[in-house]
Order: structure tokens, then C-alpha cells, then sequence
């Protein structure tokens, strides 16, 4: 089934798979299957539809019966997980839960928001619902990847499925790029620097001193996620949150305030508010120092200058990064991005980032851009430049020239063989009972055992 994404199953972060769930006992099911210790209703397939056309999947051509067939599939996967001592903790599935609603609320406006969203009575009615939802997908997906885990695939086997394939079958890979960029930033003085610590000393001793910290984090913060709810946050050690802050909240105790400290969006202090188990919640008040507009225009004018080099060829954009950039991620490697898809140093252009593509689309190799104002996360600015330095144009796919793709093609083919070996067997010895309204389906796997 390509339609299927399962990393999109998996994602839910998605409102539609948790607003779907959350309406199931709403409608009066009749069971259709039983795979092992699971059941499927019938309005689990109607749910996969809510989910499918929530993300802007056209499903018109996905019949009822390729649904009801992902299903048997996700309940043999959790079956089996169950079988051979596959585990997710409550601790596990409630850590992942508290940050997904946590999400939500950030997102839609406050829990009672989202409770009447998804039309529940209480937190507790909706929570019982996203559990379900959140423990399953995980025995799923664990169990997917202890079946391919161990797939692996050799020189030769890529050769062979590359040979394999018929002519008018070869695949065509899109134009890609390798793209590499400069980076100047405008210089923060120190002068400012202090202003902004002198600042958030200030506020922490008002604190101390008996104001409230939620009044002060909506007046003063520059957080724009948490800045509306007081700062508010809640997290453990493998939320995703850059390490200086983590490093900071989890060192303080109950009650305390943290000294002004640094990280890539600028300087914070935390208040801790309560420590549960794991689980840390707090409020954090965000100021970043302000850049000056001389500042500004001495960033522009200095990469203006190495732009001029480069152009003169006194010296090459790759050494220029190295001495140069701003960028600490790139400049050792001469300026050079990494696709965060791939996390190789090429762009499919279909694939890259608009913002970036509207950058470089026209570029010729070698070619630099003029100075562009950008952005970091913190809302930083700072100047850049960008060149192409290997452009490959759309092409059938040639052993020698696409290798790493042509492997990743074969290892995905070989892991679904292995998958499919696997579920034959599963099948097998898995008792599995089917709806008589659903046996007129034709299934990829014998889910009919005939």
C-alpha cells in the first residue's frame, strides 16, 4: 500500500489522529476482525479516513478494503510485540503524552480549549483515549524495526537489483545540488550584553522579593511559545530542548531561580516549579540582546568584501568559510550544508526548502549570490552568502554515479521481503477472524488463511 506513510501514523504530534481517536466510542462499532489479543471496529477505518484527508491526502482511490488491510497489519505488528516481551512502559508512553498535549495547548490555546476540540468531558476522558492511541503505535513501530534491524544488504545485492530492474523501469532521480554559504554576523557588544543580564538579575530579585514570575515572563519574555502562558513549560530529559537550557532546569530544586544564563536565542533565567519524578515543570523568561543597526551595516559590508575576493579569485569560497564564517556547523567544511533530509551535502530541488530554492535555483556553479539578510531561531539577524558548487541535473539513475540511492532503493526492497516473510509466517500461527462483510476484500498478505 504506497499510499500508506507510517512515519505519518507515528507523528502524533498530529491533531486529526488524536481528535480521531478521541471521537471512536462515539459511534456504536461492530467488530470486524481479531488478530490475536486485538480487535478492529468498523469505524476504525472511517478514523483513517478523518486522518488521510486531514493531512491533505486525496483518498478517493483508497478503497475501504487497503485500509481495513493496514489495520490487520498494525494489530499483528502490536500482537506480536506483546508475544516476544517487545516493552512500553507507562512512564514511556506518559512522558511522550504529556509533551504532545503539551503541544496542543501551546498550539490551540489552553486545555479547555482543547477539550472541547476534541469533545471530551474532562482531561481525564481524553487522556485515556491519546494512551491507547500512543501505546499502540509504539508497540507498532518497535516492532517494525525489530523485524528489519538486522537487514542489511551487500555491494553486490544492490548490484544485482540495480541489474535487475527492467529499462523502462529504471528510476529517475531529480536535480540536485550541493550548496554552501557564508555566514556574518553583526557583533553584539558587551555593552548590551550586560544591559541584558543587569536586566533578568533585576526581574529574578523582584521575584525573590514576592512578584509573581508569570506576571513578569508575559511583560518582559521573548519566547514566543510560552511567553503568552508566563514562561510556562514542561519537560524531561529527552524533550527536545537545546542542552543549555536542559543542562539549567535540571539542577535547580523546587522554587528556585537560576542566574541569567546563555544559549543560541539568547539569555534566560528559569524558575522551577515542581519536580515530578522524571518530569520537571517551569516558567523561563527569554530576553535577547538587540543588535545595533551599525552593527547591522558593518556585518553587510564585511561580507561584501569577502564576496569581492571571491569573485577576484584571490581566494576560493570554500577557504574563505573556513577563515571566515560565522557558522560553526559549516565553516570547517568549507561553508558546506547538509541536507537534514538525507544528512548528506546534496539538495533535491524538488524537495529543498523554498526559502533556500528561491535562493539558489538560478544559480550557476560557482556563482555567488549577492549579501542576504536572514534569520537564526532566536530571530537574530545576520548576512549570507550562498553558492552552487555541483549541480546534477535530472537523470535515469546510473550505478556508478547514484549508488547511495540506488542501495537505499535495494535495502528498502530487501527489508520489505523480509517484512513480508515475516507476516506470512505471523499469519500463520496468529488466530485471525475476519467479518464475513470484509472477505470479499483482495489483501496483499493471507489474512483469510486460505
Amino acid at each position: 500500500m504506497k499510499f500508506i506513510n507510517r512515519k505519518f501514523f507515528l507523528s502524533l504530534f498530529l491533531i486529526a489522529t488524536v481528535f480521531s481517536f478521541a471521537q471512536k466510542k462515539q459511534k456504536v462499532d461492530g467488530v470486524i476482525a481479531v488478530v490475536g489479543d486485538y480487535i478492529v471496529l468498523d469505524s476504525d477505518l472511517d478514523l483513517e479516513y478523518v486522518q488521510l484527508k486531514a493531512n491533505g491526502i486525496d483518498t478517493k482511490d483508497i478503497t475501504r478494503c487497503e485500509l481495513f488491510g493496514k489495520q490487520l497489519e498494525d494489530k499483528l505488528y502490536a500482537h506480536q510485540a506483546i508475544q516476544d516481551s517487545i516493552v512500553v512502559t507507562d512512564s514511556e508512553v506518559n512522558s511522550y503524552m504529556n509533551e504532545q498535549i503539551d503541544a496542543m495547548v501551546e498550539q490551540i490555546g489552553g486545555m479547555d480549549k482543547v477539550l472541547k476540540y476534541y469533545n471530551k468531558k474532562n482531561e481525564e476522558d481524553f487522556r485515556s483515549y491519546f494512551y491507547d492511541v500512543i501505546k499502540m503505535n509504539k508497540l507498532t513501530s518497535q516492532m517494525q524495526k525489530k523485524i528489519v534491524d538486522d537487514v542489511t544488504i551487500t555491494p553486490e545485492e544492490v548490484r544485482s537489483f540495480f541489474k535487475a530492474i527492467p529499462k523502462d523501469e529504471i528510476p529517475t532521480f531529480g536535480a540536485e545540488m550541493e550548496v554552501a554559504q557564508i555566514v556574518i554576523k553583526p557583533i553584539i557588544t558587551e555593552e548590551e550584553k550586560k544591559r541584558v543580564v543587569e536586566k533578568l538579575n533585576e526581574i529574578r530579585q523582584e521575584v525573590i522579593n514576592g512578584s509573581s514570575f508569570f506576571s513578569k515572563a508575559v511583560l518582559f519574555s521573548e519566547d514566543p511559545g510560552s511567553s503568552s502562558n508566563g514562561g510556562f513549560y514542561k519537560m524531561n530529559r529527552k524533550t527536545q530542548f537545546i542542552k543549555e537550557f536542559k543542562d539549567v532546569a535540571f539542577t535547580l530544586a523546587e522554587g528556585e531561580i537560576s542566574q541569567p544564563f546563555e544559549t543560541d536565542f539568547g539569555y534566560h533565567i528559569i524558575l522551577v516549579e515542581k519536580i515530578k519524578g522524571q518530569e520537571v515543570e517551569l516558567r523561563h523568561i527569554l530576553i535577547s540582546p538587540k543588535v545595533s543597526s551599525q552593527a547591522i551595516k558593518d556585518a553587510k559590508e564585511k561580507i561584501e568584501v569577502i564576496r569581492n575576493k571571491i569573485i577576484s579569485k584571490e581566494i576560493t569560497f570554500a577557504d574563505a568559510a573556513k577563515s571566515s564564517s560565522d557558522e560553526k556547523e559549516t565553516r570547517n567544511n568549507g561553508g558546506v550544508l547538509l541536507n537534514p533530509r538525507t544528512m548528506e551535502p546534496r539538495f533535491e530541488l524538488t524537495k529543498m526548502d523554498p526559502t533556500l530554492y528561491a535562493q539558489v535555483s538560478e544559480l550557476k556553479d560557482g556563482e555567488v549570490t549577492f549579501p542576504l539578510l536572514d534569520e537564526e531561531r532566536g530571530g537574530a539577524k545576520f548576512y549570507k552568502i550562498v553558492t552552487v558548487n555541483n549541480r546534477t541535473e535530472e537523470h535515469l539513475a546510473e550505478f556508478s554515479k547514484d549508488y547511495l540511492k540506488i542501495k537505499e532503493l535495494a535495502l528498502r526492497d530487501k527489508q520489505i521481503q523480509e517484512i513480508a516473510k515475516w507476516s506470512e509466517e505471523k499469519i500463520k500461527e496468529t488466530y485471525i477472524k475476519i467479518n464475513d462483510e470484509y472477505k470479499g476484500c483482495e489483501f496483499t498478505n493471507n489474512w483469510l488463511k486460505k
